[in-house]
């Protein structure tokens, strides 16, 4: 079902008319009684029947007045039938028995916090903070789901918690109140739904083997590490789910990237050894070029000639002065390496 817009009149004229006629009934109905005093039965009896019965049914034409503020739509419906949608701002008079429709206007999420349901209105979190506006109203705001953070399996079956903030608006009123139950608790359970998807792709770290992208070649996406892409990715897949509700997403990002509680200690601890096995790795690899460069520097200046052994021991003090974590002790030497036992 596509949106169509409602012609609706202008409400002011409606107002003032209503309200003179209101009058006129209440005028007809006091000079038909003064005239059924005076015994003018016939007249004084039929002024005095029609003020009353306009006074009685006048109400009616308020019924069809509306008010309708920036961004904000309605949604209406006659004997069950969808007749329009108003989006422009103004005073409106509508058919008085139509029925505006909003099916989220009682919504209270528990695993988001977009909503918050009220005695008679519906507080919503927008780009400029909380507005707070009747429930048969559509807002056509960009709007902020929130969900709350679930408990994910990411690539290697690590369980994670993730939460995300998606953020959204209405731009098809008549499929957003019409093809889905209430849209906004469709829009969070697809959520949940497209992230678990997505997820479940990515490592939470750069591991070896793992393809996120489909192509069948491992690469380095992560978690972690690739967060704008895994939230694009997020958002492409969101928008697919909820494009025929008349919705759509703006933006997806990330809030909150963590290792579940019973596995994170664990985690801490691999990634803290893994922190220790790179800079000792670093180390080595330095002193052994600074070794090296030492002793070419030795040899092509000719400081001192050395044999096998004594290259053996100066390359194992070195390697231990560059490579230790404590600082070396000197020892002074004013014997030989070499004793001659006789």
């Amino acid at each position: 079902m596509q949106e169509k817009v409602l012609k609706a009149r202008p409400g002011l004229p409606v107002l003032i008319i209503t309200i003179i006629l209101y009058l006129l009934a209440l005028g007809a109905a006091i000079g038909g009684g003064v005239l059924l005093e005076a015994g003018n039965n016939v007249v004084g009896g039929i002024l005095m029947a029609v003020g009353i019965v306009w006074l009685i049914v006048g109400f009616i034409p308020f019924l069809g007045l509306k008010i309708l503020g920036p961004k904000e739509a309605y949604v209406f419906t006659l004997f069950g039938k969808y007749t329009g949608t108003i989006r422009e701002a103004g005073f409106y008079f509508v058919h008085p028995f139509s029925s505006a429709v909003n099916p989220t206007g009682k919504t209270k999420l528990g695993q988001s916090a977009d909503v918050n349901r009220q005695a008679s209105k519906v507080t919503v979190s927008t780009e400029g903070g909380t507005v707070e506006m009747p429930k048969k109203k559509i807002s056509l705001k960009i709007m902020t789901l929130n969900n709350s953070k679930q408990k994910v399996n990411d690539a290697l079956g690590n369980p994670v918690e993730i939460g995300i903030a998606v953020m959204w608006r209405v731009v098809d009123t008549a499929q957003a109140v019409f093809e889905v139950d209430n849209y906004m608790e469709y829009l969070s359970l697809q959520c949940d739904s497209a992230v678990r998807n997505v997820v479940r792709i990515y490592p939470y770290d750069v591991a070896e083997d793992v393809d996120t992208t489909g192509d069948g070649e491992p690469d380095e996406g992560s978690l972690r590490g690739s967060s704008l892409l895994v939230a694009d990715r997020i958002k492409s897949e969101l928008q697919k789910k909820v494009e025929f509700a008349g919705l759509e997403i703006l933006e997806a990002r990330i809030t909150y990237l963590a290792y579940a509680p019973e596995i994170a200690a664990a985690m801490l601890q691999r990634q803290q050894a893994q922190a220790v096995v790179d800079a000792r790795k670093l180390i080595v690899e330095g002193a052994v070029g600074m070794v090296k460069m030492a002793m070419d520097r030795l040899e092509e200046e000719e400081i001192v000639k050395l044999d096998e052994e004594r290259k053996a021991a100066l390359v194992s003090n070195m390697l231990v002065i560059l490579s230790g974590s404590r600082e070396a002790q000197p020892v002074i030497n004013t014997g030989s390496n070499y004793n001659d036992f006789r």
